[in-house]
């Protein structure tokens, strides 16, 4: 055996040796205790003996042979190399027994228990070599961190000699530690200094503005943009002022986590500057980290704050990894006071209709009377400029069947199923989507990729999933209703609409549904399109009776009310758990009736619908349900939302509910 290979065997006898001592002083004392073990005494240890210089002769033999593999294209240079190697190395058995450590690495590892590491990197690699049999994986590599400091590990997975005489896999692992840490603290570095941009929006400055004098709207500003300065320096971040309303806001991303710990606090600072001189006025800021270059960067970030606005405002956002992270949020929308931008969309509408020749209405899934009445001004506009037009509609609920029933004669060319609709559809046709904008939750999602042109009406918080590839959007969460913004479309477009009564009732039918008879989310805009509609001759009363329930449905919803849950002292939870088709509607008009009870200022009501559970969410105003069950995958407004769970059980469903209204209080707090 070579130098070389007799130090590598050093630590292997010395082993050796101290089990032979610890045996010996063991046979001894039995020995001593036992006369008559003398003799087998001395027979057993001989034998020990004869047993660890055989074992000890092969083992070194193995070793041997493998630094004889490992080395044997290299010449005795090279050799000294290996062994006195620069960075960590170890030769050890696949049960973790150490056979051989560099003199750098017992230097490396000597202040750390460096087999509670290896252990455990060894069942790493040894899963995945079981995992990937066929590939005859040689080399594996892994990242690991000891001691705050990260390494790059380069595992060979080589068989023994003794494997190849037993025919059998005996395998040896020689790792390689390369320090990488410099390397990861430079990335780290890079990282933080890249660029994020943010943009920072003043909510409803045109109507602030006009409301104040001259020296009131200097000093307002002056107060504003003092605030959004001190937040700014905070994270040594430059703001340049875009317009007179926005602002561009430059950092470093080293810094982006302090502004996630800090909950965007600038947002609820403005507001209390504001409160002291009556003035409700609100920011809207969206950052962004994503881009190759700073100016991708910029178009991220004016992306994002298109969703904040589609949210209603008075709240923040990040984009980063192809993700969104909302703040915020809490305060009611405030109702836009001019109709310019319904009268541009009207004409924009106008104008996309005279260019095709098909026109398809589509809402969300489990239509209401508000898709069925923005659906049907929609195709009374379509029908004006005479083109083919049809509303998709796959299912009768029980909420619009009695409606659907008024006008199934009428009507009963133009409502059609998915299926027809994919037939006629192709990429000149017009597809306008009604009271959502999310993805998932239009009737059919793959009428969405077979035309290039599409429209969107609706007036729901802006979520990440919404439908992107649109040419024109009217979303506008101000608003109580996608029939309002239809009924205002239908007041401004170039050629006179002339509603049928029927359409008229079915548009005024989804506001009123909306705002829960004209209490909640009603602004002025509101009245003015239901006093136009009243104008085309709706009959109050009949439309009052699509409302009605039976004696039966309002039996289960006294049920639920009656079991009610209450949590926090004003908030309800309650649940239905029988299975049937009308399950959602039952779930919200339930949650309808809690918030009727004194003190009640938020309600949630579970149902069960096969392999999900629904969740309807209700409040007054002073608890975001939107922002609660959005946590859960669902949307909607501060007072009105719904989610969906799939895979849950109803109690497990509830159970995740409540926690995250708990955390909603916690970020409130």
């Amino acid at each position: 055996m070579s130098g070389n290979s007799r130090k590598l065997f050093d630590n292997l006898v010395s082993r050796t040796k101290v089990y032979l001592i610890i045996i010996f002083i063991l046979l001894v004392i039995i020995s001593y205790l036992q006369p008559i073990m003398i003799i087998p005494s001395i027979v057993i240890y001989v034998c020990i003996l004869g047993y660890s210089y055989l074992a000890n002769n092969k083992r070194k033999s193995e070793i041997s042979e493998q630094l004889q593999d490992l080395t044997l294209t290299v010449d005795s240079a090279a050799k000294s190399s290996l062994i006195n190697a620069p960075f960590p190395l170890v030769i050890l058995e696949t049960d973790g027994n150490i056979v051989w450590k560099s003199s750098r690495f017992i230097t490396e590892f000597a202040n750390i228990d460096i087999n509670n590491y290896l252990n455990d990197l060894i069942i790493d690699i040894k899963s995945e070599i079981e995992n990937n049999k066929d590939q005859k994986i040689k080399t594996i590599i892994r990242k690991l961190e000891i001691d705050k400091k990260k390494y790059k590990i380069h595992a060979e997975f080589v068989k023994t000699k003794r494997s190849e005489r037993k025919r059998q896999a005996e395998y040896m692992l020689i790792l390689y530690f390369i320090d990488e840490t410099e390397l990861y603290e430079l990335k780290q570095q890079n990282e933080n200094q890249k660029v994020c941009v943010g943009i920072i929006m003043v909510d409803n400055y045109e109507e602030v503005i006009q409301r104040l004098d001259a020296e009131q709207k200097t000093q307002l500003m002056a107060k504003v943009e003092r605030c959004i300065y001190d937040w700014v320096n905070e994270t040594n971040g430059i703001l340049l002022k875009e317009e007179r309303d926005s602002y561009v806001y430059i950092f470093e991303q080293g810094n982006l986590e302090k502004i996630k710990e800090s909950k965007f606090a600038i947002l609820d600072t403005i507001k209390d500057v504001v409160r002291k001189d009556k003035i409700q006025l609100t920011l809207s800021i969206a950052i962004s980290n994503e881009g190759d270059t700073d100016k991708d960067v910029y178009k991220s970030a004016t992306a994002a704050m298109d969703v904040i606005l589609g949210r209603g405002g008075d709240q923040a956002v990040i984009r980063e990894n192809g993700k969104y992270q909302f703040f915020g949020g809490k305060a009611e929308e405030v109702e836009k006071r001019t109709k310019v931008k319904a009268r541009i969309v009207a004409h924009a509408l106008e104008e996309l209709m005279n260019e095709c020749e098909k026109v398809i209405i589509m809402g969300h899934t489990n239509p209401d009377i508000d898709v069925m009445g923005s659906a049907l001004g929609i195709y009374r506009m379509a029908k004006t400029l005479d083109k083919e037009v049809y509303i998709l509609t796959n299912s009768e609920s029980a909420s619009i069947k009695p409606f659907l029933t008024n006008i199934q004669e009428e009507y009963q060319d133009v409502l059609i199923d998915s299926g027809t609709a994919l037939e006629k559809i192709d990429s000149e046709t017009l597809l306008v989507v009604v009271d959502t904008h999310k993805k998932s939750y239009v009737e059919e999602p793959e009428l969405l990729e077979k035309t290039n042109k599409i429209v969107i009406i609706d007036h729901h918080r802006r979520s990440a999933d919404f439908i992107d590839q649109s040419i024109l959007t009217f979303q506008e969460v101000y608003a109580s209703s996608a029939s309002e913004l239809v009924t205002e479309i239908i007041q401004y477009t170039q050629k006179d609409i002339e509603l049928q009564t029927i359409e008229a009732e079915a548009l005024y039918a989804g506001i009123m549904m909306d705002t829960k008879n004209f209490t909640f989310k009603t602004g002025v805009r509101t009245f003015e399109a239901a006093a136009f509609l009243r104008r085309c001759g709706v009959d109050i009363i009949k439309v009052k009776k699509w409302f009605q329930s039976d004696l039966e449905s309002y039996n289960k919803i006294a049920s639920i009310v009656k079991q009610a849950e209450i949590i926090r002292d004003t908030i309800a939870i309650s649940t239905y758990e029988v299975l049937e088709k009308d399950t959602s509607l039952i779930c919200a008009k339930a949650a309808d009736e809690l918030l009727t009870i004194g003190n009640i200022t938020a309600s949630f009501v579970l149902g069960n619908m096969e392999n999900k559970i629904c969740i309807s969410g209700r409040s007054i105003g002073d608890i975001n349900v939107q922002m609660i069950l959005e946590k859960l995958g669902g949307g909607g407004h501060i007072t009105l939302a719904g989610a969906q769970l799939e895979n849950v059980t109803i109690e497990e469903a509830q159970k995740e509910l409540i926690d995250k209204i708990e955390e909603y209080f916690m970020e409130k707090e």
